[in-house]
């Protein structure tokens, strides 16, 4: 089957990792038509490393810092390929990862994302997440992500004109951007997932946007994919799992008053029960101690999923 790929690449300030992005992307055993790279105002040498590259693949666009959703959305816009294969500058893909998607393509069509296992890369360390065993459509997505990693945006490609349909990420949010859009897409169409770790994650970049997060301007949010008809479906507590996790960040940032909103909204979930306690109880604690307060919490939370727990 020919499948053509467009490789999209925000990049903001990956000067030291975007390098190696690009390798795991020229190093594929499938190679896409065109890699878009997209420098949304960097202020290091992340595009000159770009510029370097002496791929006739690579192309390189510059635009105003704008966020990453606004960077991914502009590489969507550019690109000829049917297939978007999104890319963070700091993630990197296993050779065989297009290989494997244009497989699930061919033999799962007309679904809305197709996605693959990945690992996490912290320090000189390796470790593999939770996520579906089984290869081929995910019989109930948002069950299913509520205990397990199903899509993540550089291990997940789709269709251009789903994306299309869809109208890209959320532009201005800046944390859960593509939780927004995964569950969008999957509230239409099924998805595919294969369980091969096909790609590595990295949570030790020298820039990640929960870390580097300044006050969002968007106009979306997830209390807007709420559906009260449905009651305490998956598709609502998936929906009041994302955006309690996005409150606890912004929460022990300081920003109460987003805490409080989650905390009312949100206050159905059943399934994540405790993640809104832990919400409710940061939004009380004075705002200087919840970062470090927020960073032990989730220390101990990583420790115990690495044991099973």
């Amino acid at each position: 089957m020919n499948v053509e790929f467009s490789v999209i690449i925000p990049l903001y300030n990956k000067e030291r990792e975007v390098g190696a992005a690009l390798a795991s992307v020229l190093g594929q055993r499938r190679l896409p038509c065109e890699v878009i790279v997209v420098d949304d105002g960097s202020t290091d040498g992340g595009a000159e490393v770009v510029r370097r590259c002496a791929s006739p693949l690579v192309r390189l666009v510059v635009q105003e810092n704008a966020g990453v959703s606004a960077a991914r959305n502009r590489g969507a816009a550019l690109a000829r390929g049917a297939y978007l294969a999104f890319l963070d500058a700091d993630d990197c893909w296993q050779p065989g990862y297009l290989e494997k998607i244009a497989f699930l393509i061919g033999r799962y069509p007309d679904c809305g994302a197709y996605a693959a296992a990945f690992d996490i890369v912290s320090g000189t360390k390796v470790h593999s997440n939770v996520h579906p065993q089984q290869e081929g459509i995910v019989p109930d997505f948002f069950r299913e992500a509520m205990r397990s990693y199903i899509c993540q945006p550089s291990a997940t490609v789709v269709p251009r004109t789903v994306f299309q349909e869809l109208g890209g990420f959320p532009a201005g949010m800046k944390i859960g951007e593509d939780l927004h859009f995964w569950i969008r897409l999957a509230s239409r169409y099924p998805v595919c997932f294969t369980p091969e770790n096909l790609v590595l994650y990295s949570r030790t970049a020298s820039n990640r946007s929960a870390g580097i997060y300044t006050p969002e301007q968007t106009v979306y949010s997830f209390e807007e994919l709420y559906r009260p008809q449905e009651g305490n479906s998956f598709r609502n507590e998936y929906i009041a799992r994302c955006a309690i996790g996005k409150a606890l960040t912004l929460t022990a940032k300081g920003d109460t008053a987003f805490g409080r909103r989650t905390e009312r909204f949100f206050a159905y979930t059943t399934l994540y029960r405790r993640g809104w306690h832990k919400l409710r109880l940061l939004n009380r604690i004075p705002p200087r101690l919840r970062p470090a307060i927020h960073a032990f919490y989730n220390r101990m939370a990583w420790v115990l999923a690495r044991k099973g727990f």
